[in-house]
């Protein structure tokens, strides 16, 4: 799936309000304890670790919201993509070393959540780059990134 959002992109391709509204609906079947296919049980842990955006997914204006960079706002949307596609990536080993490469990170900090955080520089910087220079992101400079950090 290269360093994506591999299952998201694959379901919603380029349509931001589909995406936006499949989170909103695995959060609130999560919440209200109905059962959850794979991707949506993903999407809630990532969800339920991040208290601070519960308000915003439990309202249909999150569907159209622009977060603007230069405003000083994160896209909460973007946060929570680069989380699953780095459980994405270390579930699945690729690109090859990505799982080392974590269990090194996150045994340093000690804590799972922050070694995300700290990859998703990695990450973030690697598909940057490939937008930048339109190719497909570079996966030695990426996990060369991500070893920088363990």
């Amino acid at each position: 799936m290269g360093l994506g959002q591999g299952h998201l992109w694959l379901m919603f391709g380029q349509d931001r309000t589909r995406l936006r509204r499949y989170y909103l609906q695995a959060w609130e079947k999560q919440q209200a304890g109905t059962a959850l296919e794979p991707l949506e049980a993903l999407i809630a842990g990532v969800i339920g670790q991040h208290p601070e955006y519960h308000s915003l997914l439990q309202s249909e204006d999150a569907l159209n919201k622009d977060f603007v960079p230069e405003q000083g706002q994160s896209n909460p949307f973007l946060h929570m993509g680069m989380h699953i596609s780095l459980a994405e990536q270390i579930n699945t080993n690729r690109p090859p070393g990505i799982r080392d490469a974590y269990q090194k990170i996150k045994k340093k900090l000690g804590d799972a959540h922050a070694a995300e955080h700290q990859m998703m520089e990695c990450l973030g910087l690697a598909l940057w780059e490939a937008q930048q220079q339109n190719r497909a992101p570079d996966e030695t400079t990426y996990l060369e990134c991500l070893k920088k950090l363990a």
